[in-house]
């Protein structure tokens, strides 16, 4: 029975976690509840980057003193200074006698220093309560903290048989409207969204978020050779949303005019004609960017996947049938030559949105990969 209602404790500190996402990164997605004899007697969550964290924020909004309460946390508390005080130290100030953790924290900062020291100060701390859980809520924290460089979910439209468009390039819309408002939540939620220039030229889209309370994320349009029209909607509207053109052209004379209208520029190695991804990613780390959501063409995806840069792959699927020759596909490039050398998709996870299909599917990485 105790399993089952600390189960039930850390379940409710995971659904507090997901309403910081889009506004803590960064920073990992936390949730804290504090129970004493049975009543939640506080709860929070971390709100937005560089706010309080939740086991802060819960301790605050306790109803009744937290002497010898229970803290459930779906990530290891924090052991250091950074722009907010030692999660740990507020923990054992407070008087907390037993911390229940999901996932211990990967940053070198921490990494089961804080488990250590509330230990240390006679908290009992257990570990592990929906560890799969709660690693998946912090996917994107846990790599970037492991790698320096963002998370990329490679995300596409298409027919059951396998269009991104019809013949003649219409695109809109492929899926249906909870598909489309499910991509314009992950537009909040991850940091960064990527196009390649084609895809500009041939939709000229705006790549904002229409999401209630949302934020736009920062756009990213690799174009090798800065083709991007300057009267695109993503140019026009560069002041109002950050904007990177990631290029290998380094002409000041041919940059200025994208300044102007508060374009950035991130410029690049040429890795086989194309700017080379793998260090787009590495200034994007720098950057403190940490997840990027690819929105791009069949090319550029292609260029994603053959350089390892992907992650996870978002596949909505609508019960269509387009047909066509020449209909585009989300992935072309060159090809792989066999079956057996295909990128692997694995741990698939199927979503039902009102008929259209979400498949989600992580990259197996290092597999049949050709240079």
């Amino acid at each position: 029975m105790a399993v089952i209602i600390d189960t039930q404790y850390m379940q409710l500190a995971l659904e507090l976690a997901k309403r910081g996402m889009g506004f803590v990164n960064p920073n990992p997605l936390v949730g804290a509840v504090i129970v004493k004899d049975g009543l939640v007697i506080g709860q929070g969550w971390h709100e937005r980057f560089g706010a309080a964290h939740a086991e802060t924020v819960a301790l605050a909004n306790c109803a009744l003193s937290p002497v010898g309460a229970t803290m459930y946390v779906n990530l290891e508390p924090c052991c250091h200074w950074g722009k907010t005080p030692p999660c740990s130290e507020q923990i054992i100030a407070a008087g907390i006698s037993r911390v229940v953790i999901g996932a211990k924290d990967p940053n070198p900062l921490v990494a089961g220093g804080g488990a250590k020291v509330l230990r240390r100060h006679g908290i009992t701390v257990e570990e592990g309560l929906l560890l799969g859980e709660c690693e998946k809520l912090n996917e994107v924290f846990f790599h970037y903290i492991k790698t320096a460089t963002p998370f990329v979910v490679m995300k596409y439209a298409m027919s059951l048989d396998g269009k991104t468009a019809a013949y003649t390039g219409k695109s809109r819309w492929i899926t249906g409207e909870k598909a489309r408002k499910r991509v314009h939540q992950d537009r909040h939620r991850y940091m960064a969204i990527m196009v390649g220039v084609g895809t500009v030229l041939a939709d000229d889209p705006l790549l904002t978020s229409r999401t209630e309370n949302g934020k736009n994320p920062l756009r990213i349009i690799c174009d090798t050779n800065l083709r991007l029209p300057l009267n695109s909607q993503i140019v026009k509207t560069a002041g109002q949303v950050s904007t990177v053109i990631a290029t290998a052209c380094q002409d000041p004379a041919k940059q200025d005019p994208y300044k102007l209208k508060g374009c950035e520029f991130l410029e690049l190695s040429l890795a086989k004609n194309h700017i080379d991804l793998k260090e787009l990613l590495i200034q994007l780390g720098q950057r403190e960017i940490d997840s990027v959501l690819l929105e791009g063409g069949p090319t550029l995806n292609w260029s994603a996947l053959h350089s390892g840069i992907v992650n996870i792959v978002h596949a909505y699927i609508a019960p269509k049938l387009l047909g066509g020759h020449n209909a585009p596909t989300p992935v072309m490039g060159d090809g792989k030559e066999d079956p057996g050398q295909a990128f692997q998709l694995v741990n698939s996870r199927i979503i039902n949105l009102d008929g259209d299909i979400l498949i989600e599917s992580e990259v197996l990485k290092n597999v049949h990969r050709n240079n």
